[in-house]
């Protein structure tokens, strides 16, 4: 299981930090593939963690992301 950060930065000029785990995935760069390609989509919907709290992230309002497999910079 490989498990990332994501700074996610939104159409609206916001941002968050959340956390993105892939189970079948071994490697921290395939996982990284996977969400830019599933944020690409038109549809592109993505599960993620934002503490304790369930986040879905919909690739059409996010403005850019930034990655970091050990933690957010704060």
């Amino acid at each position: 299981m490989a498990k990332i950060v994501l700074r996610v930065r939104l159409t609206g000029g916001d941002h968050m930090d959340i956390t993105y785990e892939e189970p079948d995935t071994g490697t921290i760069d395939e996982v990284i593939l996977h969400v830019i390609s599933t944020l690409a989509e038109d549809s592109g919907v993505l599960q993620s963690r934002h503490g304790d709290r369930l986040v879905v992230l919909y690739g059409r309002g996010v403005a850019a992301i930034e990655v970091s497999p050990r933690g957010a910079v704060l």
